[in-house]
Parts: structure tokens; C-alpha cells; sequence
């Protein structure tokens, strides 16, 4: 989302993107996500630009560690980029730690245009001058210009090592300060368990990390200001509600395991039309055969079952939606459609209220 804020005519840009498959396949991938990042930020000329990432340096950090300082390099060195002379970047590497580690880097990027800008020094309790360009990595639990943490184990219980959590940083534009937080939240670890309830169990565990983090943000410990909330919610639809809207004359057959019994897949077939396979759904497979749904007019008749953010109505203030369902597509990928969006600029951004 781009956007004024702070002074008039002070362009903030606000970037998320869950990155962990630029690390699969560095060469290429990366390229291609670089040359569109910077495409944007050609679009739109922000003066403060924040880049929230997600599972930076990919399922094995340890591995991707050279591709990583290959990726903070470009981006602070690249001619796209030039006029950008301030830069501070937040890099999770404490890979090794169960207990603190969250694989989210956060970037932001200061126009030489603009003049007094400052950071919150949350250990200090006051506003530092952004100069220069400064790369934290390691254990950012000592970097008192950031607050961060990892959600704790019993929130996810089926995740052995889940690594979501939250970084929040603070700044001020010609005395309008407020607060970015870089989040993932819990993902659905099974499409046959978040069906049989609606809101889904998931669901709940999402609302519980999310209400922590606002609680957080608005505690008596600093002054209260704007924030915006944005990264990786892995929002889903709610998937009771769609199934039964997209199979409502369908028959339904229960497919379970001959050693278990546990059931391992539901198959959706029409009631006529030669009994025709319409939704197929797994622990980690959505295949639903009419993909227009999910496409048409931007998946906008699907935004009913969007319901994951309602219980926040009060706390959060969202933009439009106007993008379809993304993330994994069901026949590309293995999961159900996201209401969420984890690439450039097709993402939810959340706000207290807007700045300026």
C-alpha cells in the first residue's frame, strides 16, 4: 500500500511478502522478485518505505545464509535503490534457538529528500536520528530499537517448532510517530480439521496470537500512537461455510485409512451430471474444479466468508480487498484459498487509524 502520511506530501510505502521460496531457488527467484520490488518502488517514489518479510532465508536458514547476505546486499546497493541513503534492516538469524527465533527481517528505506526522521529507542525511552545504513542480525532480543518475540509454544501445539511471532519498530516523520509490526501468524496445519468447525480452530489460534500483539502495542509501558499492522496472517476463508456453499448439491464420500480408520480425504461429487468430482479436499489439498469462483470479478463473491478479522472490528481499521483469493491457488499449491495475500502490494494491511 502506498499512501501519505506525517507531513503532507510524504509518500510512505508499506511492502509485505512471505519470501521463504526466494530461498529455494536464489537464482532465479530472486531475481524475478527483485525486478518487480524495484519496479514499485519506481511506480510509486516513496519517501519512507517499509519491506516486511516472512520466513526470511527459506525452511533452512543455516543453508541460505550466503543467499541471504547476497539478498540484504542487493537491495541496499542497487542503483534502483540509490536515492535511498538511510537504510536500517532487522535480520532473525538465531536459527539455532527454539525459543526466540521468528525468521522475519524487516527493511525500511529513507528518501534523501526527507529530513528529521527518527527511531524509537524502546530500552532508552526516546527518539534516535536515522543516519546512514545499519544492518542487525543474530539476537535482535538485545537491539533496543525494536521489540520482538516469538508466540509461545502452547499457542500452536501441533507445530513442534513453530518460528511465528512479531517484530514491532517505531518511528516519527516531522512529529507524527507510529508503529510498524512485521507479524506471522499460525497457519491451518490440516484442511480436514479447520472444515469441521466454523470459525475453524485455527481461526481461534490466529485470534489469540493477533489479540496478543494488539495488547502489546497499546500497553501502559510507552505513549500510544497510530500502528500498522502488516505480513503474513495466513487468514483463511472460513472453510465450513465455503464448502457447503460450493458443494450444496453435492454428495460427500468419506475416503479413511484401512489401518487407522482416520479419515485421509473427503471427495464432493454432483448429484447428477455423472457424478462428477467437484471438491477434493485433503490434510494439505483443496482441488475444487470450477477454479472461476476464485478468479471472477477478484474472487469478490467470496469475500462473505471473510470473516477472521471481524472479531477486531473495533481494534483495526482494514483497506478494501481488491485482489482475489491468493497465496497457493488450490489445483498450483496444496492449501485452500487465502483472503490474504503474500506477494507485492496484494496484501492486508491493518492500521489503529491512518497517519497525516
Amino acid at each position: 500500500m502506498a499512501g501519505k502520511a506525517a507531513a503532507p506530501g510524504t509518500a510512505v510505502l508499506l511492502v509485505t511478502a512471505n519470501v521463504g521460496s526466494l530461498f529455494d531457488d536464489p537464482e532465479n527467484l530472486q531475481k524475478n522478485w527483485l525486478r518487480e520490488f524495484y519496479q514499485i518502488v519506481h511506480t510509486h517514489r516513496p519517501h519512507f518505505m517499509a519491506l516486511h518479510c516472512q520466513e526470511f532465508g527459506g525452511k533452512n536458514y543455516e543453508a541460505s545464509m550466503s543467499h541471504v547476505d547476497k539478498f540484504v546486499k542487493e537491495l541496499l546497493s542497487s542503483d534502483a535503490m540509490k536515492e535511498y541513503n538511510r537504510a536500517r534492516v532487522y535480520l532473525d538469524e538465531n536459527y539455532k534457538s527454539q525459543e526466540h527465533f521468528t525468521a522475519l527481517g524487516s527493511f525500511y528505506f529513507l528518501h534523501e529528500s526527507l529530513k528529521n526522521i527518527y527511531q524509537f529507542d524502546f530500552k532508552a525511552k526516546k527518539y534516535k536520528k536515522v543516519t546512514g545504513k545499519e544492518i542487525y542480525s543474530d539476537t535482535l532480543e538485545s537491539t533496543p530499537m525494536l521489540e520482538k518475540e516469538k508466540f509461545p509454544q502452547d499457542y500452536f501445539p501441533e507445530c513442534k517448532w513453530s518460528r511465528k511471532g512479531f517484530v514491532r519498530t517505531r518511528w516519527c516523520i516531522a512529529d507524527c510517530a507510529f508503529d510498524l509490526v512485521n507479524i506471522h501468524l499460525f497457519h491451518d496445519a490440516s484442511n480436514l480439521v479447520a472444515w469441521e468447525t466454523s470459525p475453524s480452530v485455527y481461526s481461534g489460534i490466529r485470534h489469540k496470537a493477533l489479540g496478543y500483539v494488539l495488547d502489546r502495542i497499546i500497553d501502559q509501558r510507552f505513549e500510544k500512537v497510530s500502528y500498522f499492522v502488516f505480513g503474513d496472517f495466513n487468514f483463511r476463508l472460513d472453510s465450513k461455510s465455503v464448502v457447503e456453499t460450493l458443494c450444496t448439491k453435492a454428495t460427500m464420500q468419506t475416503v479413511r485409512a484401512a489401518d487407522t480408520n482416520e479419515v485421509v480425504k473427503l471427495i464432493f461429487r454432483e448429484s447428477d451430471n455423472d457424478r462428477k468430482v467437484m471438491l477434493q479436499l485433503e490434510k494439505k489439498l483443496f482441488d475444487y474444479s470450477h477454479q472461476e469462483v476464485f478468479r471472477d470479478n477478484n474472487g469478490t463473491a467470496l469475500l462473505e466468508f471473510d470473516k477472521e478479522l471481524s472479531v477486531f472490528k473495533d481494534r483495526l481499521y482494514e483497506l478494501d480487498i481488491s485482489f482475489p483469493p491468493s497465496a497457493r491457488m488450490p489445483r498450483e499449491g496444496v492449501e485452500p484459498p487465502l483472503p490474504t495475500g503474500c506477494c507485492l502490494l496484494t496484501t492486508r494491511t491493518l492500521s489503529c487509524s491512518e497517519l497525516g
